[in-house]
């Protein structure tokens, strides 16, 4: 709605039943360019960052953070890849990938399958993904995990053998110009918060998505910005 009014240059669809054009440029720009974004919530501008920072960890969360210290703006963990990862039907899916812990690919060496190489033979970059729990929302056990598919604890790995069944997301752009997210293992569930407090080092999990459809509502809303972005209010930003 919102977002095809505008601008007439609707040429885009992603995820969802709104149009997204060139003006939402940090909406395309990770979805579709895979550059790194901050993922700023709608409610009180803060901003996703993982719990632990260093690449060695796969056991902590998500949270929210409201002022950007120097530490975690050196180690890039105020951003996130949103990576495509296959299909749910028709919706296309994603990672949510934090860009902290990043661990470059090693040297370009003989074809391996098994190693993660994109389309011109490059070796992806490992990067941490964010996990739900298997048994979530129900579960009073913490729900998501940032880690690596092989080192996340055994109850954030995929129910049906595939390890990634539980890290895939489905990707929704919202009529008020934001995007939401919506794991494929438990999709009557939307990325929120615990005790559905939206403050300072709120923990992000599960919750259930009142709103009833791919959109959920206004409360569990992210503003994708790119890191020059992050001083211009989202609401200065849309309109």
């Amino acid at each position: 709605m919102y977002t095809q009014e505008r601008t007439a240059m609707a040429n885009l669809v992603v995820g969802g039943p709104v149009a997204v054009n060139s003006y939402d440029n940090a909406i395309v720009a990770a979805l579709v360019e895979n550059r790194p974004v901050m993922l700023v919530h709608a409610f009180n501008g803060g901003y996703l960052r993982p719990t632990e920072l260093a690449a060695s960890s796969h056991d902590k969360g998500v949270k929210l953070a409201t002022a950007l210290d120097p530490a975690t703006k050196d180690a890039q963990g105020h951003l996130w890849h949103i990576t495509p990862g296959g299909f749910f039907g028709q919706r296309p899916l994603y990672f949510i990938e934090s860009a902290a812990g990043q661990v470059a690919p090693p040297p370009a060496g003989p074809a391996d399958a098994s190693s993660g190489r994109g389309d011109d033979g490059t070796p992806k970059p490992q990067r941490r993904r964010v996990t739900v729990h298997q048994d979530a929302p129900q579960s009073a056990a913490d729900t998501l995990q940032v880690g690596l598919p092989a080192k996340v604890g055994d109850k954030w790995r995929g129910k049906n053998g595939a390890v990634e069944d539980t890290q895939l997301w489905i990707v929704t752009v919202t009529p008020w110009g934001g995007i939401t997210f919506v794991p494929i293992t438990h999709p009557d569930a939307i990325l929120g918060f615990k005790d559905h407090t939206v403050a300072k080092d709120s923990e992000a999990r599960l919750t259930y998505n009142w709103g009833g459809d791919f959109t959920g509502t206004v409360i569990n809303t992210f503003y994708p910005r790119l890191p020059n972005e992050w001083d211009v209010p989202y609401h200065h930003v849309f309109t």
